[in-house]
């Protein structure tokens, strides 16, 4: 078994999509001060590796909290666009950029979720149709094409979420 860290680490200073919050990390308590480390995060709810609830383009879809945790992993995928099928019933990963021309053939398979480099188009319309969408994945080009793995990209339990950070873990 092989565990592959799929997550961009989150560090201040770190890119983040243009007119974003910028990620600050604060040391808030030091061994010295309180007898323990502490530090303060401020992100936005997309930033780095994170998964995408319907709610964050479409207003009155389901949020992050309001959606069951099988929806975070599962059977898994690397595909690409070009492959004469996809399959069925798996989580589907693309390690190449693409864009709405991929939507039909992922509304037709219905995938519980999508990860890759997705075009705001695509994941627009993957959302809109309450297919979860996880970004800012690295690493995809480490995982077996063809072959299925284990996904997990668990996001915090935000109320109302639109989106949240993930370590996205992959299990060969």
């Amino acid at each position: 078994m092989r565990v592959i860290d799929l997550s961009l680490r989150i560090a201040e200073g770190m890119p983040v999509y243009p007119g974003d919050p910028e990620v600050k990390v604060k040391v808030a308590h030091t061994y010295e001060s309180h007898n323990w480390e502490l530090r303060q995060l401020s992100i936005g709810t997309h930033t780095g590796t994170h998964v995408d609830a319907p709610s964050h383009m479409h207003p009155g879809a389901a949020t992050l909290d309001e959606l069951p945790l099988e929806r975070f992993f599962g059977v898994s995928r690397v595909v690409r666009v070009e492959d004469p099928t996809w399959p069925e019933g798996r989580g589907l990963f693309f390690a190449e950029s693409v864009g709405t021309e991929c939507f039909d053939r992922l509304a037709l398979l219905r995938p519980a979720f999508v990860g890759g480099e997705l075009s705001e188009e695509l994941e627009r319309a993957l959302l809109g149709i309450g297919i979860v969408t996880y970004t800012g994945l690295q690493g995809l080009d480490r995982l077996p094409v063809g072959a299925d793995f284990m996904f997990y990209g668990f996001p915090l339990r935000i109320a109302f979420g639109d989106g949240s950070p993930v370590r996205a873990v992959a299990v060969i």
